[in-house]
């Protein structure tokens, strides 16, 4: 499984890196908006893990990269404000699959990834 984090706060994506690779996840960590897109035109990626609110960049413009150009990347986004409490974060970014707290425990966040990162055919044998 490959996971782009995008994480303006390195201590924090490297504390959510370090969980996921610990379920062999091969992981790349950016903290800017234009490095993500960057990574996105060079490498293919299962799950995009995002925060929403970045502090170089924006979090849509990697998002709606990512819609056009991997379809089949699943975004995660993360945030620590109430923006798009309401749910309609689904309705703007077509391959969000998640919209979680920052301070969702790392593991649980690990496990939502794996979840968006396991292809659909194998989850559907696993009965998930």
């Amino acid at each position: 499984m490959r996971v782009l984090i995008v994480q303006s706060n390195r201590d924090l994506g490297l504390v959510w890196q370090r969980h996921l690779e610990r379920m062999q996840a091969e992981i790349d960590l950016v903290g800017r908006g234009e490095d993500a897109l960057e990574l996105l035109r060079r490498k293919r990626f299962d799950v995009i893990v995002l925060d929403l609110v970045l502090e170089e960049g924006s979090a849509f413009a990697v998002s709606d990269y990512a819609q056009f150009n991997q379809s089949e990347a699943n975004i995660v986004f993360v945030t620590d404000t109430s923006f798009f409490s309401d749910g309609s974060i689904f309705v703007h970014s077509a391959n969000a699959r998640a919209f979680i707290e920052k301070a969702t425990p790392p593991d649980d966040l690990a496990a939502i990834v794996e979840h968006y990162g396991t292809p659909r055919e194998a989850r559907n044998l696993a009965g998930t």
